[in-house]
C-alpha cells in the first residue's frame, strides 16, 4: 500500500537534517554565535574584515560609536 513508504521517507528525512541542525551547534560552540555571516560576495568579505578590525567582533553591530576619533 501507498503508507508502507512513510517510515522510510521519515528515516530518509530526518538522516538529511541533521547536519542543518548540527551546524547551529558547532557554530554556537566555536564561534559564541549561531549564525555564520555569509562571504560569498567580495563586499561581504570586505565589511566582515572590517568589523573585525574596527570591534573585534564581526557579529556585533557597528555604528559610528565603534570608530575612534584619533
Amino acid at each position: 500500500m501507498w503508507f508502507e513508504i512513510l517510515p522510510s521517507f521519515g528515516i530518509i528525512t530526518a538522516v538529511l537534517s541533521v547536519p542543518g541542525f548540527a551546524l547551529y551547534g558547532l557554530h554556537k560552540l566555536t564561534l559564541d554565535n549561531a549564525y555564520r555571516r555569509n562571504t560569498d560576495e567580495r563586499w561581504e568579505r570586505i565589511m566582515y574584515t572590517r568589523d573585525m578590525r574596527l570591534t573585534g567582533n564581526p557579529y556585533k553591530c557597528n555604528g559610528l560609536e565603534s570608530i575612534s576619533d584619533k
